[in-house]
């Protein structure tokens, strides 16, 4: 199973794409792209060279960035059945309006009917957004909230613009981990509810999607049955597959390139499955660690951990 990444040296300001071989060693491929979005604009002619490539400096000596720079982050909400019905059933009880169980049956006849007859539902995130696999999460003084959500990203290649279901995981190159995190108290506008959801304050904060550590190519993944597991404090709070998505990738690359072409480098978030701290109202504090990772079938992206700490 192939693994790429992105790596600095010690004393160097220049990052470069790498092949990680074995379990600590690392080939630079600064000869085939200057960086991992070069590298996935000429994905069909460089997977075969990457094939054959052997050996490598040691691993523990490289700094890993986040794998790739996207243009683009096409996010996924309300996309795992049982994440929505925990969600909805947590919002409520805040307001201690309804029973939880009339919550839950009502929420889970909405999502059965979505995954019928309606369509993804997604929106925009900032490339600035975008952390590395291992770097600290600052919190801001504006969220007293902050929740995590691991899940899982298609890394597009080839550019997609309104290509069909049938065809849209043609143009995914590869897979990795996104932790999508979300400052739960800026979602809903209070100032004006009429305006609903706010994912820009939401979601957009400084390090607030911690990327990586790898991209496995998309050959060597099946999308609809991996394990996404998000430990916190040694504590597993997520541990649910894919299976459970509403839309599954092909749903969601068909969809966001109805409007906007996909290119090399761009992310689709595939959603958030259950587990998350707002459903059990434990949000992240200053000390927290989250170690998270996605696996299937022989499959390994890798594995982020992020501590949190306070502005």
């Amino acid at each position: 199973m192939i693994r790429l990444g992105t790596f600095s040296r010690p004393g160097e300001d220049r990052a470069f794409p790498g092949l990680v071989t074995g379990e600590d060693g690392v080939v630079d491929l600064s000869d085939l792209a200057a960086n991992m979005c070069d590298l996935l604009r000429d994905w069909d002619r460089a997977l075969p060279e990457l094939d054959a490539r052997t050996g490598g400096e040691p691993l523990s000596g490289l700094h890993v960035h986040a794998p790739v720079e996207p243009g683009q982050i096409l996010q996924s909400g309300a996309n795992y059945r049982t994440h929505v019905i925990d969600l909805a059933a947590a919002h409520h009880a805040e307001r201690g309006t309804r029973p939880d169980a009339e919550i839950r049956a009502e929420v889970a006849e909405m999502m059965d009917r979505r995954a019928a007859e309606g369509t993804p539902y997604l929106f925009i995130g900032l490339p600035s957004a975008v952390a590395g696999p291992t770097d600290d999460v600052v919190v801001p003084p504006w969220t007293q909230k902050l929740d995590w959500e691991l899940e899982l990203a298609a890394v597009i290649g080839r550019e997609a613009f309104r290509v069909d279901r049938a065809h849209a995981r043609d143009h995914v190159a590869a897979y990795t981990i996104a932790n999508d995190l979300t400052a739960r108290d800026q979602v809903f506008r209070r100032d004006m509810p009429e305006i609903g959801t706010d994912w820009f304050r939401g979601k957009n904060g400084p390090g607030f999607t911690p990327l990586g550590p790898w991209l496995v190519p998309a050959r060597d993944v099946d999308p609809t049955d991996l394990r996404i597991r998000l430990e916190l404090n040694g504590e597993v709070m997520q541990d649910e597959t894919t299976k459970d998505m509403l839309f599954d990738v092909a749903a969601l690359v068909a969809a966001a390139s109805e409007i906007t072409p996909l290119r090399a480098g761009d992310l689709v978030l595939t959603g958030s499955p259950a587990g998350n701290g707002m459903a059990v109202g434990r949000l992240l504090r200053d000390g927290d660690v989250m170690t998270g990772s996605i696996t299937g079938h022989g499959v390994d992206l890798g594995t982020q951990r992020t501590r949190v700490v306070a502005e």
